[in-house]
């Protein structure tokens, strides 16, 4: 039987341009390439579980404007669930740019995702949630709450989260929450991934050798397979390791939701 998750987030349009080099401070660069589509941590989550075969439900936010449909575009394709609120704000927008070595720099335009509130989860299912921190956090908290069983991607990075039964961070997040107990995945970047709980190390696992492309959606991609798992009742070592390939995966396709491997994707890699 699928996993069933509901995923409580940010749903936004992304703008990418590829330039040879990612500018610096000041600095025009010229000859990039531009694309655009559906992304969000909360989005992207969302599809790349339901990608890897998971029953998904979404909760977020659009605008009332003509690029709402485009952002819903990769969740209605992955057969996502909807449960997604008009809002009378912009839709929210990420401005991308990724270099030939897959380096990105990222700027988001919140939008309707900065008006998802607690009150709009009244109808949330009583499944496994999965929230990041493109909402309110307010909304994060009380989504933990209503949980029977709640996982969270602490990023961006905010200096306070409610616990959970998994949080996902890479060094600089894990630093802005401080000491946190639990079980608590630390992001390692292509030297992988930790498990740790109560601050221990319990598993470690590495990506298989992959030529990066693009690494937007890499750790959207990492996070939703490692929960996945962990609901489909796998050991921690095995979702750990199961999580660096997709993250892996993705990372060596363009685009984000478009990167998203599928579970038969992960297991012929692993």
């Amino acid at each position: 039987m699928a996993p069933r998750l509901t995923v409580v987030g940010s749903i936004n349009l992304d703008l990418v341009v590829r330039p040879a080099l990612l500018p610096r401070p000041g600095e025009t660069v010229t000859g990039a390439s531009f694309f655009r589509g559906p992304g969000g941590k909360g989005a992207n989550q969302a599809v790349a579980a339901a990608r890897l075969g998971a029953e998904v439900r979404m909760v977020g936010c659009v605008g009332s404007d003509a690029f709402a449909a485009e952002a819903l575009s990769g969740l209605r394709e992955a057969g996502v669930k909807d449960h997604w609120l008009p809002k009378d704000a912009p839709t929210g927008f990420a401005l991308i740019t990724v270099d030939e070595t897959g380096e990105t720099t990222i700027v988001v335009a919140p939008g309707a995702n900065a008006e998802l509130r607690p009150n709009d989860l009244s109808l949330l299912p009583d499944e496994a949630v999965l929230c990041q921190q493109e909402i309110p956090a307010e909304t994060v908290a009380r989504a933990a709450e209503l949980a029977p069983r709640f996982f969270l991607n602490a990023a961006p990075a905010r200096g306070a989260a409610p616990e959970a039964e998994l949080t996902v961070v890479n060094r600089l997040e894990l630093e802005a929450l401080g000491e946190r107990r639990g079980l608590v995945c630390l992001t390692l970047g292509a030297d992988g991934a930790v498990l740790l709980e109560d601050g221990a190390e319990i598993a470690r696992a590495e990506p298989p050798p992959v030529q990066a492309v693009d690494g937007t959606g890499a750790g959207d991609a990492f996070t939703a397979c490692l929960v996945v798992s962990l609901l489909e009742g796998r050991t921690r070592d095995e979702a750990l390791r199961r999580a660096c390939v997709a993250g892996a995966l993705a990372a060596s396709r363009p685009g984000a939701q478009s990167s998203f491997p599928t579970a038969e994707e992960v297991d012929a890699l692993l």
